[in-house]
């Protein structure tokens, strides 16, 4: 039902860089926590949205900037592995005052785990137990830090997404899995989204709380909707832009797409998927798409 939806933010990285011009190092929005000005910036971000759902009447999916917050990531920016595990928990720590601070209520704080690797690119996939023994590190700052719930976030395949799992329900936490689909509705290692789903859900004896599609315009995976498969779907944060993900990855300029149009898809799939319970954006979007969202669902 509409009226149980809850929304999250739209396109945190892009907002920053191209509408804030803020220059983010390989998009990782976690090195503004570093600065009194970056926590600002994050700060003003975040409270655009905790308005919108106040607005509305909604609850809020708050997420940690933390995408880029894992190992190799921190390695690659100079930060080694004591420094990534403060910078999750501080994470954590930004999102609970944030949530203090505002008057929407429910605000569940929700910790953000990216992909490895490159999030459009399904290249040197691990295994199951290699990707739990490395997001594990991850998984354990943030749920230290307090986080109320987990998302991995932009999964190219199935067994990374499988590991994060199991890192999830070692600290008890629940899980949403969220795949990234090509304009095929394929992920990008070629598999189906409904295998991918089952092949998750069948991997532990405690599947994910539910699926999402983020970083695909709703046209790219409205098709692969169809089946069993669409009722453990309950998160959906659909991209601005109809382009494709290497498109997307050469354009200089951000696509926006049309607000309209995007709150019009978004109203759609939650007709489509019986068991939705959070929507917001991805790449290209901003307070401007989740506002008429809101307004759509309503």
């Amino acid at each position: 039902m509409t009226e149980q939806i809850l929304l999250t933010d739209g396109g945190l990285e892009t907002s920053l860089i191209y509408r804030d011009c803020i220059a983010l190092r390989e998009f990782a929005a976690f090195e503004l926590l570093e600065t009194g000005a970056g926590r600002s910036a994050l700060a003003r971000y975040f409270r655009r949205y905790l308005d919108i759902a106040t607005q509305a009447g909604r609850g809020f999916v708050l997420d940690t900037p933390t995408w880029r917050a894992s190992r190799d990531w921190g390695a690659h920016l100079g930060y080694d592995a004591e420094a990534m595990t403060r910078i999750n928990r501080d994470a954590v720590t930004f999102a609970r005052i944030l949530r203090r601070s505002s008057d929407c209520a429910p605000v569940l704080i929700n910790g953000v785990i990216g992909p490895r690797g490159d999030g459009y690119v399904a290249e040197a996939v691990m295994t199951a137990e290699a990707a739990a023994a490395y997001h594990g590190q991850q998984v354990d700052a943030l749920a230290a830090g307090g986080v109320d719930t987990l998302s991995a976030v932009t999964m190219t395949n199935a067994s990374e997404a499988t590991g994060i799992l199991r890192a999830a329900n070692a600290v008890g936490l629940p899980i949403t899995v969220g795949f990234t689909t090509e304009t095929d509705g394929r992920l990008p290692s070629g598999q189906t989204l409904s295998a991918a789903i089952a092949e998750v859900d069948a991997a532990t004896d405690r599947p994910p709380e539910r699926f999402m599609v983020n970083c695909a315009h709703p046209e790219h995976f409205a098709d692969a909707l169809e089946g069993a498969h669409a009722t453990r779907i309950g998160a959906i944060r659909c991209n601005a832009s109809r382009l494709s993900h290497a498109e997307l990855d050469a354009s200089e300029t951000l696509d926006d797409g049309d607000p309209g149009d995007f709150a019009r898809d978004a109203a759609e799939l939650a007709r489509r998927l019986p068991n939705l319970a959070v929507i917001g954006g991805c790449c290209g979007t901003d307070e401007r798409h989740i506002a008429r969202t809101a307004a759509a669902l309503a």
